[in-house]
C-alpha cells in the first residue's frame, strides 16, 4: 500500500546520508517494499474488526515509534508545530489514505488495490499543477492518460465482480497520498514526519468517531488489536523508516522503481497463503498501470540529469 507513499517522502536533514553507501540504501529501500507488501494479507487475515476499528489500532501502533523517532531527531513537539497548515491538511490527507487503503484491502482483491495505490503520482502531478502552478511535461501527460486507461480496465471490471467500492476505496487512498504529497511541497516541509504523526492523530480521531457513529465495534478480540497494532509499528511506519533512511542517497526516481517490489509482491502472498487469484481484467489494467508508472519515472530521471 505504502508504495504510493514514496512520492511524499522527503530526505530528512543531516549528514547520514552521506556516509551511507548506494547499494545499503536501495537495501533499504527494497526492504521498505517486502514490508508494505505485506500488508494487504495481514488486512485480510482480520475477520472481526471492521475499517474503522483497523485504522484505530493500527495508527495507535504507527504513534509510539514515530513519536520516538522524532525525539531522537530533537524535541517533538516544535517539530510537530513546524508543519504548520501544510502538515495539518497533510495529515488530514493521510486519512483518507490509510482508512480508503484498509477498506479496499477488505472489499477488493489485493492485486487491485496495490495496482490503483500506484495512481497516486499521476494524482499529486494534476494537484500540483492546479494548486502549485508547477509544470508538468508532455511526456508525464502521456503516462496520466495511459495510466487512466489502465485504471478504467481494472474498475471495470471491479464493476462486473462486485468490488467496485474496493476500487473506488483504493482511488480515494491514491488521492489522499497524492493530497500529502502536495501539502508537503505546497509548505516545503524538509522532514515529513511530523505531518506523518499528525495523519496518524487523525487516524486514531477518525477511526474512533467513525466507528461510534457507525456502530461498528472497536473493542474487537484482542488478537486482532494486536494484529492491526503491530501492522502499524513493524510494517507500516517501519518501512516508512527504512525507505526515508535510503532515500538520502538513492534518486526519487530510482527510489520509485525499487520500491515497486511492494506491488509485484503483494498480490504472490495472498495467492500462496489465501489462494486468491488475479482477474483478467486486473493483469491487463494493472499491465497498463505500471508501464505508465514505469514511463512517469524513467521521464522523471531523464529530466533530473
Amino acid at each position: 500500500m505504502e508504495q504510493t507513499c514514496r512520492a511524499g517522502i522527503a530526505r530528512l536533514p543531516g549528514n547520514q546520508g552521506r556516509a551511507m553507501k548506494y547499494t545499503t540504501g536501495a537495501a533499504l529501500i527494497f526492504l521498505a517494499g517486502v514490508l508494505w507488501s505485506v500488508q494487504g494479507l495481514i488486512i485480510r487475515n482480520i475477520h472481526e474488526a471492521g475499517s474503522w476499528a483497523v485504522l484505530l489500532w493500527r495508527s495507535v501502533g504507527v504513534l509510539p515509534v514515530l513519536l520516538i523517532w522524532l525525539g531522537l531527531q530533537g524535541r517533538v513537539w516544535p517539530q510537530i508545530r513546524s508543519v504548520g497548515m501544510p502538515g495539518i491538511l497533510g495529515g488530514l490527507g493521510l486519512v483518507m489514505a490509510f482508512s480508503g487503503a484498509i477498506y479496499a484491502f477488505q472489499t477488493t482483491t489485493v492485486a487491485n488495490a496495490v495496482l490503483l495505490f500506484s495512481a497516486s503520482p499521476f494524482f499529486a502531478a494534476i494537484l500540483g499543477r492546479v494548486l502549485l502552478r508547477e509544470h508538468v511535461s508532455a511526456l508525464t501527460w502521456f503516462a496520466i492518460g495511459l495510466a487512466a486507461l489502465g485504471i478504467l480496465v481494472m474498475v471495470g471490471g471491479g464493476i462486473a465482480g462486485g468490488a467496485l467500492d474496493g476500487n473506488i476505496a483504493a482511488l480515494l487512498s491514491a488521492l489522499g497520498f497524492a493530497i500529502f504529497t502536495v501539502m508537503l511541497r505546497w509548505g516545503k516541509l524538509a522532514n515529513m514526519l511530523p505531518a506523518v504523526v499528525l495523519g496518524g492523530v487523525f487516524s486514531v480521531l477518525a477511526g474512533f468517531g467513525a466507528g461510534m457513529v457507525l456502530q461498528q465495534p472497536l473493542l474487537v478480540p484482542l488478537h486482532e488489536i494486536a494484529i492491526a497494532a503491530a501492522m502499524g509499528a513493524v510494517t507500516l511506519t517501519g518501512g516508512m523508516l527504512l525507505y526515508t533512511m535510503g532515500s538520502r542517497v538513492v534518486p526519487a526516481a530510482q527510489a520509485t522503481l525499487i520500491s515497486l517490489v511492494e506491488v509485484l509482491l503483494a498480490p504472490i502472498w495472498v495467492w500462496l497463503v489465501l489462494g486468491e487469484t488475479v482477474s483478467q481484467g486486473t493483469l491487463i489494467g494493472g499491465a497498463v498501470l505500471l508501464a505508465a508508472v514505469l514511463l512517469n519515472a524513467y521521464g522523471g530521471r531523464v529530466q533530473r540529469a
